[in-house]
């Protein structure tokens, strides 16, 4: 009797593994000849990411860090202006984009009925300097100056200071189709044509370097690439120019604000804008984990040490009395 129990036991093992490899048989079968293993998780695989040319330095240093940390984890980034970025995405050419933008409820929706679900994380808030060339002394302006300047109200610097012979003022902005220019035409209701002083070149980089050749010339560029003291780059540009001072909305007199942490923080310097990661990711995979790592604590102290202001983590402000 002992025997036959073993037998049977024996028997039945047999039945089991066989029936293991027709299951295994089968599914090598459906994935031509491979075993389907999952090769992506939060911290594991190789993602491209779009994000907007304006905050390429934060992007570098985020992905820098997250992938020393994460060895198996390959985040390729391509900057773009803002336009571009946006038909990408919603094209579905990107799962995860850094950008100034938010998707409107009606983009979300149309997402939506395709079963793409849009996830929106604020993980900084960045802001826009207008910066001007270092000889040049009229570095303070109002709302309404700079109001005037992108309506064309105002094209002559005589109109900031009456003794100057700086002549006319010559606007450089980064591109056509960046979310720089954009901020400003929303924030002033423009139309899509901008006055004939304003010229478009085709980095932050090449605007930096036109205002330092040029007396009266207006550059347009993200805090982003001038803010942060310990990079040499950034030190490098603003070396070269000199950042505008700007007063609150609607003021003409009274206290002029530079875009600094504390400024951006409690936006009385009013060029003020959310840094987003969007993401149409369908699993919980790479892309999704670099966004949760950028809005941790060790994301947003690299926010906080690159100049731009931290939109997950308590900010302290201190007055330092002169």
């Amino acid at each position: 009797m002992k025997t036959s129990g073993t037998y049977k036991r024996l028997k039945t093992i047999i039945s089991i593994i066989g029936l293991l490899l027709i299951v295994l048989m089968i599914g090598i079968q459906c994935t031509g000849g491979k075993v389907n293993t999952i090769t992506e998780t939060p911290t594991r695989g190789d993602i491209r990411i779009l994000a907007d040319a304006s905050f390429q330095p934060i992007v570098d240093a985020e992905i820098a860090t997250f992938t020393s940390l994460y060895n198996y984890a390959h985040i390729t980034p391509t900057y773009v202006p803002e336009t571009d970025l946006i038909s990408a995405f919603l094209n579905d050419s990107v799962k995860v984009v850094v950008t100034a933008w938010e998707p409107t409820e009606q983009q979300k929706e149309l997402l939506l009925n395709t079963q793409i679900v849009v996830r929106t994380t604020n993980v900084a808030f960045d802001a826009i300097a207008i910066v001007i060339n270092k000889e040049n002394k009229d570095s303070l302006f109002t709302y309404v100056n700079v109001n005037d300047m992108f309506t064309g109200k105002l094209t002559d610097w005589n109109g900031i200071n009456p003794t100057s012979k700086l002549g006319k003022m010559l606007f450089v902005f980064d591109n056509e189709k960046s979310a720089n220019i954009r901020y400003f035409k929303d924030e002033f209701k423009l139309g899509a044509q901008l006055p004939p002083n304003f010229y478009s070149v085709k980095s932050n980089e090449e605007v930096i370097d036109y205002v330092n050749k040029n007396k009266s010339a207006i550059g347009i560029v993200s805090v982003n690439w001038i803010c942060d003291k310990e990079d040499s780059v950034s030190r490098s540009f603003t070396d070269k120019i000199k950042i505008a001072a700007i007063s609150q909305k609607y003021l003409n007199a009274g206290s002029y604000y530079l875009p600094v942490q504390g400024s951006i923080y409690d936006k009385s310097y009013p060029f003020t804008r959310k840094v987003n990661l969007v993401s149409r990711e369908s699993f919980e995979g790479l892309g999704s984990g670099f966004v949760s790592w950028f809005s941790s604590e060790q994301g947003q102290r690299i926010v906080l040490k690159s100049g731009l202001v931290p939109a997950t983590m308590p900010i302290r402000l201190i007055q330092i009395k002169k």
